[in-house]
């Protein structure tokens, strides 16, 4: 496999994770049974590691692109932390939404950063 078609295939696992936990996260306002609703979310967690770990660098990076992917992956195993406190029944009944939350936070996170002009080299050698 190619790494252009490796990293198609990362995007696309890691959009369906995301989505996956987005709607999982839902499910318990339509009254689906929380045993659903952890199966849904761990597939969606489980999704979104693989496409994590199967995405490539891009050569040449910067430091603070190489840390913002590192830390996509810490990410990624905080939903699968969610996922593992939604199927222990001595977890507290809300637990997987505090994961979901600092998950979905740091995704943000960096999205926003990823996007800044400063990681993406377009002002290099420009000194802070």
């Amino acid at each position: 496999m190619t790494d252009n078609s490796k990293g198609k295939w990362a995007g696309a696992l890691i959009i369906a994770g995301l989505i996956t936990v987005l709607a999982a996260a839902g499910l318990p306002m339509a009254h689906v049974a929380r045993e659903t609703t952890g199966y849904v979310y761990a597939a969606g967690a489980a999704a979104l590691l693989a496409g994590r770990l199967l995405s490539p660098t891009p050569a040449g990076a910067s430091v603070r692109l190489r840390r913002l992917l590192r830390m996509e992956v810490w990410t990624a195993l905080i939903f699968v932390a969610g996922a593992v406190f939604l199927f222990l029944p001595q977890a507290g009944g809300n637990d997987w939404i505090a994961f979901t939350l600092a998950g979905g936070l740091l995704t943000v996170y960096t999205s926003i950063m990823k996007g800044s002009r400063s990681v993406t080299g377009e002002q290099k050698g420009k000194k802070r």
